[in-house]
């Protein structure tokens, strides 16, 4: 089992910034990638970016490329998403996610982000 904690959400005004963290625990060993995904009010959970932990490949949602870095510190089993030109389109709860062997997928427990106008 892998448990996800996010952190680092939060109210921000438009063009602003922020940082989310995620901590993995447990069987770590076994995540293959992870990524963080946003659900908006009344929409579906879509993916924003994601980052293998082997070789550290990345892949980002259009809405997001140039907005957005995904990183990673394998040391501390953590991986962190900073945002900058924030959107108010942008406001979500954002899901930390981990991939394990054979598929198998790990959510934390949301950190809402809200960007104002």
């Amino acid at each position: 089992q892998v448990q996800l904690v996010e952190s680092g959400g939060g109210l921000v005004q438009a063009g602003g910034s922020l940082r989310l963290s995620c901590a993995a625990s447990g069987s770590v060993f076994s995540i293959n990638a992870m990524a963080w995904y946003r659900q908006a009010p009344g929409k579906q959970r879509v993916l924003v970016a994601r980052i293998n932990t082997g070789g550290g490949s990345t892949n980002y949602a259009d809405s997001m490329k140039g907005r957005c870095t995904i990183s990673r510190d394998n040391a501390k089993n953590t991986v962190y998403l900073q945002m900058n030109s924030l959107k108010p389109e942008d406001t979500a709860v954002y899901y930390c996610n981990a991939i394990g062997n054979y598929g198998v997928m790990y959510w934390g427990q949301g950190t809402q982000v809200t960007v104002s106008s």
